[in-house]
């Protein structure tokens, strides 16, 4: 019979962001290890928690193991037996460890040759005798952001646990970890709940009993208790909610028992741009916004308190005071920042080390501006760069040039500027507002809105599912400024290993890699990279050939990944990935021509045959590299009707190549089956003849030559 089994950690409160990864960690580990490692079967699997706990709820969770038999794997026939057929020391020694007798074990064939195996059958145990290992284990083997010891103990967890509640079957599970000892008990609200331990027996009356005492431990009951009392609140405010998912998951998460209350503050602070309001409200007070049906802000707030209590008067007031004190701080650091120019602010950056090795923040802006420039002029945006702005980027910054309509005026205006608010009092104090404070400030100051926008734009995307840059300066000053940073941290020796990625330097690649896609960009990533070198020289600490490889490769395994979980073939990615790949865009329309391709019945017959040439070719590259097939040396049929089916081809691929046109690329190339087939069939190509040979080996380069640029097909499965 099948049984529910309650497993709960308890402990001081969780940082918000931690609970949805430990509770994916809580589910997934012991899923592993009740199916796996003990083989005991169970129903379903739900997980709950709270700031202050995380619960497990398995259902059906069966009483015993089923019995088991096991085969173990012995040496091979030849090692277990001589010659005679009496077993050897191997056999002997392995029937010992597994004891067996040796008339108990079998021979079993295998694709590897006949192998002795011993049998054994396992007795399935009682689950509740499992429990109580497979729960520490469990316990042991969650995973947080941050993990702590405390006191003098020897456990670890994500903050001080306190108590640990494991029922199954109504039945306690009693084991230890570290100094906590489990029990059928739980606790209920800190401050609001009943005082004492609340003892479980099931699911249903575990989840009842924390609701009577002030605990709803159910997640998505707290989401729809709070997303329809702040509904609810906004309304009597005479306005809506300003919709933040973020904060309401992470609200979800920072309270046991919600009470949503509504505040109001002074409409003097509405005069403060709504993006600082907002900020002041949501980073430090985790306060909803209140607006109009026009989406202005109206002079309220809505907050969701841990505490039910019978007069919220003290609550509103105390976060009224609060708030009012976040705000005054911002309208001073407004009003102080709107004294400084941005060019001023972007002078200060010379003060502002951006990392030790790669200089300040201002070096890092200049870079990033020629940066742009170049693929503004690469893209036909703008032109490029004359001697006196490659040497002092900064003319850009002269005033008599605001209101200039030149895009390069616009887009190196816009880069020089980017970075300025970092070091306004604002930014300083709010750092989330960058960027969006730049873009004030600049309105503020009369700059053109492309300028303004590209200010706020180039911090975009902010993650890979972010909002992308929806104007050409701030999609080429974001990636301008995220690939300063990828070859600058590679140039130094700064370069992301398994988890470790300060910089972010991966979120970076695969932003670029969005933007250039996202907007068609016909970008070379290596010929920016070499760009982008030229300016870092006097930074590099390390060979620029191999910071070029290792930034490429860098790319293309971001690259490779992407491709990968949007569900496209292996061999189709590898193919291309292969050849050169550096113009993403174009990369990605050859590896969607290519999976069309193998559907194409020639496909098969022309894979095999390429992998042929690519096998006979290797190593000879380098020798043959220039050098063209000789028509005078063909002596048979088959090298003549492939040199001149290849010549007849080669105009037309190069053609469709130049258009971008991949799948009227390899449709033509499939027309060379036949004569490629045909010369295998018939021409020796390691001819005694050494100029024989080499013309062969030449000519099967120039077929190469076809498609190694577009995509490596010897590489495809077949």
């Amino acid at each position: 019979m099948a049984k529910d089994l309650i497993f709960e950690l308890g402990s001081e409160e969780l940082p918000a962001g931690f609970i949805h990864g430990a509770l994916l960690s809580l589910e997934t580990v012991f899923k592993k290890k009740a199916s796996e490692e003990c083989r005991v079967g169970f129903k379903s699997v739900r997980t709950l928690a709270t700031p202050r706990r995380l619960t497990l709820i398995v259902e059906g969770l069966e009483e015993r193991q089923p019995d088991a038999t096991i085969e173990i794997k012995g040496p091979n026939k030849k090692a277990a037996y001589d010659t005679d057929g009496k077993p050897t020391g191997a056999l002997l020694g392995f029937a010992r460890s597994q004891d067996a007798k040796i008339e108990e074990l079998k021979l079993v064939s295998t694709d590897k040759g006949e192998y002795v195996y011993a049998v054994k059958k396992s007795k399935g145990r009682p689950t509740a005798k499992l429990l109580p290992e497979m729960l520490k284990s469990t316990l042991s083997s969650l995973t947080f952001p941050k993990a702590m010891r405390w006191g003098n103990h020897d456990v670890v967890y994500a903050r001080p646990l306190h108590w640990i509640a494991a029922v199954y079957g109504g039945k306690a599970v009693r084991f230890a970890y570290g100094h906590i000892k489990s029990s059928d008990a739980t606790r209920g609200h800190r401050f609001s709940g009943k005082k004492g331990a609340i003892k479980v027996k099931d699911a249903a009356g575990y989840i009842e009993r924390l609701r009577e005492h002030c605990v709803i431990v159910d997640p998505d009951e707290r989401r729809t208790i709070i997303s329809s009392a702040i509904e609810k609140e906004a309304v009597r405010a005479n306005g809506a909610v300003l919709k933040d998912d973020g904060l309401l998951q992470e609200v979800v998460n920072l309270v046991e028992y919600p009470v949503v209350v509504t505040g109001s503050f002074e409409r003097e602070f509405l005069r403060l741009p709504k993006e600082v309001v907002v900020n002041a409200m949501r980073e430090h007070q985790r306060y909803f916004s209140v607006v109009d049906k026009a989406g202005n802000l109206l002079p309220y707030f809505i907050t969701v308190a841990n505490t039910p209590v019978k007069d919220l008067t003290l609550i509103i007031k105390g976060n009224e005071r609060v708030l009012r004190a976040r705000l005054n701080d911002a309208r001073f650091y407004f009003e102080r920042d709107l004294k400084t120019p941005l060019k001023r602010m972007t002078e200060r950056l010379k003060g502002v080390v951006f990392q030790a090795r790669l200089g300040t923040s201002y070096e890092k802006v200049e870079r990033f501006t020629r940066l742009a420039i170049f693929m503004g002029s690469e893209l036909g945006y703008c032109g490029g760069l004359n001697d006196e702005e490659a040497g002092n980027p900064a003319v850009f910054l002269d005033d008599g040039l605001r209101r200039s309509a030149d895009t390069k005026h616009l887009l190196a205006r816009a880069a020089l500027l980017c970075k300025a608010d970092l070091t306004s009092g604002m930014v300083g104090e709010f750092p989330k507002l960058q960027g969006v404070m730049g873009r004030v400030y600049a309105r503020e100051e009369g700059e053109p809105e492309e300028v303004c926008e590209a200010i706020y734009e180039h911090y975009m995307p902010s993650s890979a599912a972010g909002d992308l840059p929806a104007s050409d300066a701030g999609a080429i000053i974001s990636m301008a400024d995220k690939l300063d940073t990828i070859t600058g941290c590679f140039g130094v020796g700064l370069i992301p290993t398994g988890a470790h990625d300060p910089y972010g330097l991966r979120r970076q690649a695969i932003g670029i890699m969005l933007i250039m896609l996202d907007r068609n960009y016909a970008l070379s990533l290596d010929k920016l990279v070499d760009m982008e070198l030229l300016y870092l020289k006097e930074k590099l600490t390390r060979d620029p050939k191999e910071v070029k490889s290792g930034v490429l490769e860098f790319f293309r395994e971001r690259l490779r990944n992407q491709l990968l979980s949007q569900g496209l073939s292996f061999d189709s990615v590898d193919s291309v990935l292969s050849a050169p790949w550096f113009n993403v865009s174009d990369a990605i329309k050859r590896v969607a021509a290519l999976e069309k391709f193998k559907a194409h019945p020639s496909c098969p017959h022309l894979v095999i045959a390429f992998k042929r040439v690519s096998n006979i070719l290797r190593g000879q590259e380098e020798r043959l590299a220039g050098a063209m097939p000789d028509e005078g040396l063909f002596v048979e049929e088959g090298e003549k009707s492939l040199s001149k089916v290849s010549r007849r081809i080669e105009p037309l691929i190069r053609d469709y190549w130049a258009k971008g046109d991949y799948e009227k690329v390899f449709s033509t190339l499939a027309s060379i089956k036949d004569s490629i087939d045909a010369f295998f069939d018939e021409v020796m190509v390691m001819a005694e003849d050494e100029r024989l040979r080499t013309n062969r080996l030449t000519l099967l380069l120039y077929v190469r030559g076809l498609y190694w640029q577009i995509a490596d097909l010897s590489r495809l499965v077949v």
